[in-house]
């Protein structure tokens, strides 16, 4: 990094840090901590102010051509400062035909484009790629529910990640290789830790604190002119690859195509690779299929067919908590119970809440293989495979 983006990162991970904490710590004190206009109004301005400063030194500076994990970087903490702009209301898409911060906006696109991803910070920069000082990784505020929640979708991604490159080894050596069983343990495994996990979290997280000092900083945004959704927990490629590789959603499926659509430009460069060639490969539930009327009896398709339902299974069972303790808990009961469901900017992803809830329950049952016939799950198949083992 040069002087000036070195400059910029300890800003990011210490006055920047501080700054928000305060205002959270002024926001939650209040009646309707909802009601953040005109509060702590010398720290936002302290907030726009100094963070303009850096991102000036660094436009003027231009382009230096440090690499992709330089810009990465880079791109992360303009966008933490942009995001914490948005929830504090210095900026507001639906008031707003462009963004006021242009100094950043201009820095963010160039960025942007140059690495191939979004022109604002993704969930990678906070999660799977967030370089820890003296123990110490990037976070928007020093509140400990905050470290909690990204902590712990740290060790969920990477778990789903572990998963998905065990399910990745299998394409090559094929469904009835002795080696895929090993394969497929690893896979289960993996995803027993995400639900582990993910339990963890539940337990530990306080719903308040999530829902107005937490989530907040995940809205949309504009960069420019544009309006780009807010970051999200599985914008990463391992989740979506076990989806396509078991076999449970499909890249044919016009809404889960357009999910992935949605999702590439979030991912590095290097994961939006790996899903583009997943969405071209047989999974291996179609591969199983072919055999239940020819191989059924044989050992390597009972152990392997046995296997590969765990898998399922335990990738289903992770979906349904995730929709049924986080996404309940953590966001729909304090929005209907403090009368904000219908708020527009409720959501990361920008549509109202009750449509968002529908499209995430579609995509839970899609993983979880659900009785339904108004989606294209594939319970019967996965009951033609259940049938088949002795």
């Amino acid at each position: 990094m040069t002087e000036n983006a070195l400059r910029f990162d300890e800003w990011i991970r210490h006055e920047f840090v501080a700054i928000n904490t305060e205002l959270e710590e002024l926001y939650f004190a209040l009646d309707n901590p909802e009601k953040i206009d005109g509060v702590g109004d010398e720290l936002k301005q302290k907030l726009v102010e100094e963070g303009r400063a850096h991102i000036a030194e660094l436009v003027n500076e231009g382009n230096t051509d440090e690499g992709f994990e330089a810009n990465f970087n880079l791109m992360g903490n303009v966008g933490l400062y942009m995001a914490a702009c948005r929830r504090h209301l210095i900026t507001e898409p639906s008031r707003e035909s462009k963004s006021p911060l242009v100094e950043a906006s201009a820095l963010a696109m160039q960025v942007g484009a140059s690495i191939g991803m979004v022109p604002r910070f993704a969930s990678s920069h906070l999660e799977t790629h967030n370089l820890a000082v003296n123990g110490v990784y990037k976070t928007f505020t020093s509140l400990k529910d905050e470290e909690l929640f990204i902590t712990y979708n740290t060790r969920a991604a990477l778990s789903y990640i572990r998963a998905s490159e065990a399910l990745l080894h299998i394409l090559p050596l094929g469904i009835s290789h002795p080696v895929t069983s090993d394969l497929l343990v690893a896979a289960r495994d993996a995803l027993r830790d995400v639900y582990d996990s993910n339990e963890r979290l539940f337990d530990e997280l306080d719903i308040n604190r999530f829902f107005h000092c937490v989530r907040t900083y995940y809205k949309p945004h504009r960069v420019g002119l544009h309006e780009y959704r807010g970051a999200n927990a599985g914008d990463f490629a391992g989740i979506n690859v076990l989806d396509l590789l078991l076999g449970l959603c499909r890249a044919d499926d016009s809404y889960y195509s357009q999910l992935l659509v949605d999702k590439f430009l979030f991912m590095r460069p290097e994961e939006q690779l790996v899903l583009r060639d997943c969405m071209r490969q047989r999974s291996l539930l179609d591969s199983l299929l072919e055999h239940v009327e020819t191989d059924a009896e044989s050992a390597w398709y009972q152990t392997n067919a046995s296997l590969f339902l765990e898998v399922c299974d335990a990738h289903g069972k992770t979906a349904i908590q995730h929709h049924e303790k986080l996404v309940k808990r953590f966001i729909e009961n304090p929005a209907f119970n403090k009368g904000l469901s219908d708020k527009s900017d409720m959501t990361a992803s920008g549509p109202p809440l009750p449509v968002l809830l529908r499209a995430l329950k579609k995509l839970s049952d899609l993983r979880a293989a659900a009785d339904r016939d108004d989606i294209p799950s594939r319970f019967a198949d996965m009951e033609k495979l259940r049938n088949s083992i002795a």
